[in-house]
Formats: structure tokens, sequence, C-alpha cells
């Protein structure tokens, strides 16, 4: 920190905290359901952050009397904004020229993220951090900077306040402990079951009890005055805890599912407290497991990790969005991780590292160096010329920044049609319940009028008359996911008996509860759909409970999945037709490789059918079922 501290420690253990906490994230993005808690790295960065800042600032208390507010904001600056800088500028550019659908609100989501409040943007947009299928952002991941942002914008002056007023540090312990527990506690009384989660997730009030365990951290235990020289008991005592809180944090990270009740409600806050005894223990020189995490690696990594972390998602979703990582998943996992570490490790050492060091009162010194006549300079100015052209670009989408993307207008009419769908299935499920020969004779006579004009409009694989005529009394009951949400008007029309049950975001596992609900009421029909699988993986252990509550007397149809932008996609295929091998009575309805070579049916997201691909999806599953 230069010649403000005569003393302070580098502590190189928290270089592999920092590279646990970034391969928990990209994993998470990667594979979000076989490292379902990844998500749970950045609480990691922010206890490490919390620690570090008040740790130093406490020093240069001690040291100085004194805290340089004006240093503290331009180190910080320094340290963080060019890499920030750059990835939004870059991005833009970059979207600019191929991705126009996600310049809409370009213009705000750049001013935010250069005032670190972009969390808040993203909370009064109702912006999802885990919709799955709806417009993947390359900037979602840019919410905990902001945190970060405000963080390093409040701290230095509440801890200088604390200091000068409060005095002791068992107070200034006290009250860092209170407002955590009342940040949890926020989180826990605003979280509503049920209710996308991304409110909570990305709030600043929400999410400040991680960093303030950190700070309450440095308070009693100032890196400092931990000693190398242990008692052995003690060194014993150390590496056991911090072995112990490790193993529970990589637990957590492999169980912990961002949208379960338990995470929010406790769940992160214990996750926190974790991370602070993990950072308690590393920061103790004496400590063997600082050693076991000091390791050329590890050091690599963590000193790198800013920038992993900066740029994973933007890679990720540009990336995934030309390729469809589906069909080699495991390759082209590693493609995009050696891309995350070149770019990350090019911007260390050629940006990073350099602007860090850069004496910002002589930048228009060094501009005029450049570009004088006999510049030492010589043919390098010319490489002045691609950050010019990318801040062009950048500046170009800015400007033609649509109030809405055409993907955006897609989402948009899907969950329209989505919501519809879900007001005409409410009404028919209700009139099938009721039982009532009138509405019964009503709702028939429609739906064979739908299902006639489908079936005369759409493609040569239309139902026939004989098949439209049985399919108008076979009871069904059908459960699934968004895309049976999307086509159950059309199901509807064609089996006007059919009672739905579909919600956007199922999974697998939570269609287990639906259908022993539906058992105990008897609305379980002698025939079963089922449209699962879309939004990830399910276990055997899964698929053998559905098949326990369905029994082998009724016949189960299984839509497969078609979701090529997702790598558990053949997974998924895979495992149903494993599954149709072990159960007799389960049909897998491969709509997969009916739709693979028609992109033109699908909305933008290459998942859910559109008006046009719902002419051919009906018809193909109800031929299935009739056969």
């Amino acid at each position: 920190m230069g010649k403000r501290l005569k003393k302070s420690r580098y502590i190189t253990g928290f270089d592999g905290i920092r590279t646990i906490a970034v391969i928990g994230v990209i994993l998470y993005h990667l594979a979000p359901y076989q490292f379902q808690g990844g998500f749970l790295g950045v609480p990691i960065f922010f206890v490490v952050s919390g620690y570090l800042i008040t740790d130093l600032l406490f020093q240069e208390w001690q040291q100085n009397r004194r805290i340089d507010i004006k240093g503290f904001y331009i180190r910080r600056m320094k340290r963080l904004y060019p890499a920030l800088v750059t990835l939004v500028l870059v991005t833009t550019a970059y979207i600019t020229l191929f991705v126009r659908d996600l310049l809409t609100n370009i213009r705000a989501i750049i001013a935010t993220n250069f005032l670190y409040v972009y969390n808040w943007f993203q909370v009064a947009h109702h912006e999802s951090y885990f919709d799955k299928f709806g417009t993947q952002s390359p900037f979602t991941h840019l919410w905990s900077l902001s945190i970060e942002g405000q963080f390093y914008l409040f701290w230095p002056i509440i801890i200088l306040l604390l200091l000068k007023f409060v005095k002791k540090k068992q107070p200034i312990f006290d009250t860092m402990i209170i407002l955590a527990f009342i940040s949890a506690l926020l989180m826990a009384i605003l979280y509503r079951s049920g209710q996308d989660p991304s409110r909570v997730y990305y709030g600043t009030d929400t999410r400040m009890f991680s960093i303030l365990l950190g700070t309450s951290l440095a308070v009693i235990w100032p890196s400092t005055a931990l000693k190398k020289d242990l008692q052995p008991n003690f060194r014993l005592a150390l590496d056991v805890i911090g072995g112990v809180t490790m193993l529970l944090l990589l637990w957590m990270f492999m169980r912990m599912t961002g949208e379960s009740a338990l995470v929010y409600r406790g769940g992160m806050f214990f996750f926190s407290v974790l991370s602070m005894i993990l950072v308690a223990v590393v920061a103790h020189p004496g400590a063997d497991i600082n050693r076991l995490l000091t390791n050329p690696l590890f050091t690599w990594i963590g000193k790198r990790s800013y920038g992993i972390y900066l740029y994973q998602y933007p890679v990720l979703v540009f990336f995934e969005d030309k390729v469809n990582v589906a069909d080699h998943p495991f390759l082209y996992g590693v493609i995009e991780v050696a891309l995350i570490l070149m770019i990350s490790d090019l911007s260390y050492r050629y940006l990073e590292l350099p602007l860090q060091h850069f004496d910002y009162s002589k930048t228009w010194i060094t501009i005029k160096e450049i570009f004088a006549p006999g510049s030492r300079y010589g043919k390098k100015r010319w490489y002045l010329a691609v950050p010019s052209v990318i801040i062009l670009l950048a500046l170009t989408g800015a400007i033609i920044s649509p109030a809405q993307g055409s993907e955006s207008k897609q989402n948009s009419a899907l969950e329209k049609a989505i919501e519809s769908n879900n007001k005409k299935v409410a009404t028919q499920n209700k009139e099938i319940q009721a039982e009532k020969s009138s509405q019964a004779s009503s709702v028939q006579k429609a739906s064979s009028e739908q299902a006639t004009s489908r079936s005369e409009s759409s493609s040569s694989d239309s139902l026939t008359q004989a098949e439209l005529t049985r399919a108008q009394t076979l009871p069904i009951t059908a459960v699934g996911d968004s895309v049976l949400a999307d086509a159950s008007a059309t199901l509807q029309g064609i089996f006007p008996n059919m009672y739905v049950d579909a919600k956007v975001g199922r999974q697998v596992k939570e269609a287990i509860p639906v259908l022993q609900s539906l058992a105990q009421m008897g609305k379980l029909s002698d025939t079963v759909l089922i449209s699962e699988g879309t939004n990830g993986p399910f276990t055997e252990d899964e698929m053998q409970q559905i098949m326990t509550i369905l029994g082998d007397k009724r016949k189960v149809y299984w839509i497969n999945v078609h979701v090529p932008t997702r790598r558990w996609q053949d997974q998924v295929n895979d495992d149903l037709k494993e599954a149709a091998k072990k159960y007799h009575n389960l049909k897998i309805i491969d709509w997969y490789a009916y739709s693979k070579d028609h992109a033109d049916w699908f909305y933008g997201d290459n998942v859910h059918p559109n008006p046009e691909g719902l002419k051919y999806y009906g018809p193909f599953v109800a031929k299935q079922i009739l056969k």
C-alpha cells in the first residue's frame, strides 16, 4: 500500500480462497445442476474483501492516527476501474456488432456499472439471476461489483467515524455484528417462497452481512497481531477447524440451490459465517492450511481472480450464443475455461498491473509524448487504434440502443402466450373437474373446431379425423414446465379432457409433490403426459419416485427436451431412454429428434415452440399418445 503503512503482511493463502471462490462461480455458470451452490463463491469474495479493507484501514489508523480517504478511493479506482471499464466497453462493442438484441437499455447499463449501482438497476427492472431461458445479459454478474463499490465508497468514512467517536474495539465489533444480523434478517423477511429471489439476491441491504462478517473479524483478529509461532495444540486446532470448514463450504457448493428457501432464511448467512472462520484460520501465519492454499497454481489464479470473475460471464454468454454446447458439453466447457483464463491473464499483465501503478496526473503528458514526432513509441502508437475502435463501437451502440430488442419482444410474446394459456387452462381444468355434461359438450365442440382447423392448416403429419374423434374423449393428466405451459392451449385444443398443471422453471424433482397431490385428489388419469427436463437433469431416484406414484397400470408419456444451448440436453434425453427400458409403461415422445432441424419452430431461446412450431408440436405429441 505504498508508504502510508510502515508494515503490512500479504496473506498468501487468500489467493487460495479467491481461487476456490472464482472456480465455484465458473462451475455454477457452466454446470448449474452439478455445482448448484457455486454461486456462493460471491459471499466468500465479500468476506475476504470486508476483512482485508477493514484490516488495512485499522492499520493505517493505528500507525498514522488518520485515514487518507482520498488516497483510499484513488487506490481502489486504479485497482478495479480499468478492467471494469474495459469489460463494459468491449462487451458493448461486441453487442453492437453481433448481438444487437442485447443493446436494450445499454446506456443505463453502462452508466449504472460505472457508478457502481447496477445491482439496483437489476432490481428496478426485475432482472432475474436464475432465469435460464430469458435473454442472457453478459452484464448480469456485475451486480456484486456494484455492492463492493458501494462498500468501498462508504466504509472508510464509517470506520473513521467509529474510530474517532466510539474508539473501543468491542462496541465497534458489536455494531458490525448487529448490522450483519439485521441484513441477514432482511433477506429472510423479504424473501418470498415460490417467487424469483433476485430482489434479495441483488440487494445491497440483503447481501451486506457477508461483508460485515469480514469487517467484524478484522476488528478482533487483525493480521498484524497474529504470530507465526504457535503451541502445537493450538496449531492443530486451527488446522482441524480450517479443514472441516473448507469441507463444509465445498459440500454446500455442491448441495445448496439458489432458489431454495433455506438459502435465504439462514443458509447463506451460515455459509458466510463458515467463510469468515476459514478467513480467520488462513489469515493466521502459523496455520498449515495457509501453506496448503499457498501454491503456484492458486497464486496464479488468485491474483487474476478479479479479471476471471469479470470476463467469465460474457465469454460464456457469447460463446453459447454461437455454439450448441449440448453437442459436446465437456469439450466446449474446456474451451470456454481456456478462453476465460487467456483473456484474464492478458488483462492482468497488460491492463490491470500497468494501470494500477500508472501516475494519472501525467496522462496528458503521456498522450502528447505518444503522438510527438519521433516518439519513442514508434509504430506502437498504432496499438491505440484498437481501443479507439472499441470506444467508437460502444458509443455507437449506446446511441442506437432501442427501447426494446427483437429478442426481448419474442420473450415478451412468449410470456404473454403462457399467461394467456394459464388462464385458459385454469378455466378448462375447472370444467373438466366439474363433470357437467353441458359444459363438456360445449368444450368438445369448440375443441373439435380448433383441432380440425389446426389439422387443415399444418403439415401432412396432422391428425386424422378418427384420431381427432378419439382425442375428444380421452382423459389425460399433463404435468410439466414452461414448454408445457407454452403448448397447453394447443394440447387442450386437441384433448379437451386434458387436465394441465404446468409451471415456468419447474424441475423434475418439483414435479414429484405435484404428482403426489394430484394422486391424492384423484386427478391422475389412466394416461399421464409429462414434459419435464428442460430446466435441468434428474436423478434415478427422482425418476423412481415419479414412476412409483404413477404405478405400473397407467400409460405414461414423457416428452423429451430440445435445449441445444444447455449442457444437460443430451444427458436428460439419454436418461429418459434408459428409464423407458426400466419401466414398461413409460413411453418417450422424441420431440428433440422431430424438431432439431427446425429452428424456425422456436422462439429466440431455441427451447419454446412459437406459434408456427405449435402447429407441429400439438399433432406430433397427440399422434404418439393416440397410437
